[in-house]
C-alpha cells in the first residue's frame, strides 16, 4: 500500500477551511500516486471544540459528502475523522473509510474517550474490519491506541486486520518542543507491540496547530504521524505544530495466515501470557 499520512492544519470551529485543506491534501496524495490517504481526527471542528456540540453533521451528510466527492474525483481511498451527530441526537468522534468510488465502506466511533472529551462525544460500541484490494483494514482513533486501551487493537488484529489506521490529534502543552518528543513511549511502544505480536501495520496521522476553544485551549497538536510494522518505523511526520505536510510511505501488505484459535497459539509462541494479571 502506498499511503499518504496527511498532517493537516485543523482550526477550531472552522469546518469549511479545514475541509478545503483536506481536499487539497487528497489531491496531493493522488498526485503522489497514493492508494490511500489518512487524515486526522475530528478534522471538521477540531477535537473538543465547543461548536461541535451544536453544529455537528450526520454521516452521510454535507461534510462526509465533500470527502467522498474528493475520493471519487481522485480515485483513492480516504480515511478521515469527523464529528457525527447521530439520529438520536448524540455526537460521536467518528472515523470513516471511503473507497475510490466515493462510498463509505466503514464507519467507526471512538471508544477510549479521554475524560475531557466525554462531554462532547458518546462512547462507540462497535469495531469493524473491511476487506479491500489493498488488504484487510481496521480503523480506530487516537487514544484507542493508548497502552491501557490496547485490547481495541488486539481485537482488530483478531478480526483479521492487516492494517490498523487511526486518525488522531496528538496534543501537548505549548512549551513542548521537538527535543522533548514525549510520543516515543506513548505511541511508538503500543504500535510496536501490536505490529510485532500480530504482524500488522499500524498507521496514525495527526493534526497540527494551536488549539482554540474547549478544555485544551492553548495546547497544540504537533504532527509526528507514524507508520509502524513488525520491522519498526517505516515513516514519520515532522514533530512541529506548523508541520502541515503529506508524508508518503510504501508499506508492504503483511502475511497473516493465522485466524481464530491459531492466533492464540501464535501469541503463546511469542511469549504472550493470557493467565496472569499485570
Amino acid at each position: 500500500m502506498r499511503i499518504g499520512l496527511g498532517q493537516l492544519l485543523v482550526e477550531g470551529g472552522e469546518p469549511a477551511r479545514n475541509l478545503a485543506r483536506a481536499t487539497d491534501l487528497i489531491a496531493q496524495a493522488a498526485a503522489e500516486k497514493c492508494d490511500l490517504v489518512l487524515l486526522p481526527e475530528t478534522l471538521d471542528f477540531a477535537w473538543t471544540h465547543p461548536s461541535a456540540l451544536y453544529e455537528a453533521q450526520p454521516i452521510p451528510g454535507p461534510f462526509s459528502d465533500i470527502l467522498c466527492a474528493a475520493a471519487a474525483q481522485h480515485g483513492l481511498y480516504v480515511c478521515a475523522g469527523l464529528t457525527e451527530q447521530a439520529a438520536d441526537g448524540r455526537n460521536f468522534n467518528a472515523a470513516i473509510l471511503i473507497d475510490p468510488q466515493g462510498h463509505i465502506i466503514l464507519k467507526y466511533h471512538k471508544i477510549n474517550l479521554l475524560d475531557v472529551e466525554q462531554p462532547f462525544y458518546a462512547v462507540g460500541q462497535t469495531l469493524n474490519v473491511v476487506d479491500t484490494p489493498l488488504g484487510k483494514i481496521g480503523v480506530n482513533i487516537c487514544a484507542d491506541n493508548y497502552l491501557d486501551a490496547l485490547p481495541i487493537g488486539h481485537t482488530l488484529a483478531r478480526m483479521g486486520a492487516e492494517f490498523i489506521i487511526a486518525p488522531a490529534s496528538w496534543t501537548v502543552d505549548y512549551s513542548i518542543t521537538e527535543e522533548h518528543d514525549p510520543y516515543r513511549e506513548k505511541w511508538l511502544k503500543p504500535f510496536s507491540i501490536l505490529a510485532q505480536l500480530y504482524n500488522v501495520v499500524v498507521v496514525s496521522t495527526t493534526s497540527v496547530g494551536y488549539i482554540v476553544g474547549g478544555p485544551y485551549e492553548g495546547k497544540k497538536s504537533v504532527g509526528c504521524s507514524l507508520a509502524v510494522d513488525a520491522h519498526g518505523v517505516q515513516a514519520q511526520g515532522t514533530f512541529n505544530e506548523f508541520a502541515s505536510q503529506l508524508v508518503v510511505a510504501t508499506l508492504n501488505r503483511p502475511h497473516r495466515p493465522e485466524c481464530g484459535t491459531d492466533i492464540g497459539l501464535l501469541l503463546e509462541r511469542k511469549g504472550y501470557r493470557f493467565d496472569q494479571l499485570p
